[in-house]
């Protein structure tokens, strides 16, 4: 008999503000809600208090009377931000980490099981052009090597970028750069370093150089160093807390702005999650952040770490030029998602074969194109409600088509 359990379909919710409301993402089939406290300052307690005043918004629809179970769940936390003392590895950073302690602690107490985090220095996701117009008319991220190398190199005049680009790349981007009025290169900035839904922070171009600059001396061993001291600190009490942690890779997983990149390829997943031994250890397989590099066995790397799989972003890139890439449809692009999502239905198979609790992967769509009526709105940027319906669609097809038919291996 064929393992017939699908993985969780969440989608992530910024919030009150979000245009996508908790009503649409129920129609849509989501079961579960990716949601994070982004009111709260970065290295602040989340309050037992603050987690459950969420918790029922999500869970809870108070607008009948009486109050109904809306069908949803906060499955995962996305994310609890780490704060920069720790990731420099100042002498304050004890501090954040015993905060850091206390929020997992809550968050296991309210009942939410998983979290969803990244080491990533400075900056979180970075894209150079929030509304690429593809060739049908939708709107797609981007992160374009020229566009990024004209920022670092001839706006923030970054010393020694030069040296992170090929001369063709210099040459392309400074013409880009002469050729470019001052609206288009504010707006590149904007894109870059102002900041994204669910953000917390904006730069200006002489305190972003600020942050950037205190990572001076700090490469990438340093860094590695000081994300282990934080894992060996707070995955015992994660585990104790059973809230199973789930590391996001660098998106993109390239070095940016002379900073460490650490989790990038597979040699980084292999080392951070040999650094504790547990499935509190585990990690998010972002398949379009991991598959910006040809270099990533994406399949690979859920067979060989796949008991340490606690979270999966499915979403497709598609490779252009030197480095760069937009985001595809779900179903397209450099991903190859049937034996991707058939890696993570074998490893769902090996849990319920093992009687472990956490058997069923939580997944979410993830950046999906902006099309059709959401062409005229304002909505987060990959985060509209039809393009993301789409791509859970698309996916929850492809996973019952596999099912049906019986797992195969690649």
């Amino acid at each position: 008999m064929v393992y017939a359990s699908t993985m969780e379909q969440t989608w992530r919710w910024y919030g009150p503000s979000d245009p996508v409301t908790l009503t649409d993402i129920r129609q849509a089939g989501a079961t579960g809600i990716v949601n994070a406290l982004h009111e709260i300052p970065i290295g602040e307690v989340w309050t037992v208090e603050d987690l459950e005043k969420r918790k029922r918004l999500i869970e809870w629809d108070f607008s009948s009377n009486p109050p109904r179970k809306r069908g949803l769940r906060w499955s995962v936390i996305e994310s609890i931000p780490i704060h920069e003392d720790i990731k420099l590895g100042k002498p304050t950073r004890d501090k954040w980490i015993e905060n850091y302690k206390k929020s997992l602690q809550n968050v296991g107490w309210v009942g939410i099981d998983t979290v969803c985090y990244n080491f990533m220095p400075v900056v979180d996701w970075t894209r150079t052009n929030l509304e690429l117009v593809l060739d049908d008319g939708a709107r797609a991220l981007c992160f374009d090597m020229i566009d990024f190398c004209v920022f670092d190199v001839f706006m923030l005049k970054r010393k020694d970028a030069q040296k992170d680009f090929s001369d063709k790349v210099l040459e392309i981007a400074h013409q880009r750069y002469e050729s470019m009025s001052d609206e288009n290169r504010y707006m590149l900035q904007k894109n870059i370093i102002a900041g994204l839904p669910g953000g917390q922070e904006g730069y200006t171009l002489e305190q972003f150089q600020a942050k950037l600059d205190e990572y001076k001396g700090i490469d990438k061993e340093k860094y590695r160093e000081n994300l282990a001291y934080f894992l060996r600190e707070i995955i015992p009490v994660a585990e104790a807390s059973g809230v199973r942690m789930a590391i996001h890779p660098d998106d993109p997983p390239i070095p940016l702005f002379g900073l460490p990149r650490i989790v990038s390829t597979e040699n980084d997943l292999a080392f951070l999650l040999n650094v504790v031994d547990s499935i509190s250890n585990g990690f998010t397989m972002c398949t379009g952040s991991y598959g910006v590099r040809p270099d990533n066995d994406l399949v690979g790397m859920i067979e060989r770490y796949g008991s340490k799989l606690n979270f999966a972003h499915l979403r497709s890139t598609q490779r252009f030029g030197e480095g760069s890439f937009h985001e595809a449809s779900h179903l397209r692009g450099d991903v190859d998602m049937y034996n991707v999502i058939v890696a993570i239905l074998k490893e769902q198979k090996k849990r319920h074969s093992a009687h472990r609790r956490d058997e069923i992967i939580p997944m979410r769509a993830d950046h999906g194109h902006t099309i059709l009526d959401d062409l005229k709105k304002k909505t987060n940027p990959g985060y509209s409600a039809i393009g993301l319906l789409r791509g859970m669609a698309e996916l929850r097809g492809l996973e019952l088509g596999i099912i049906r038919s019986g797992i195969k291996k690649r």
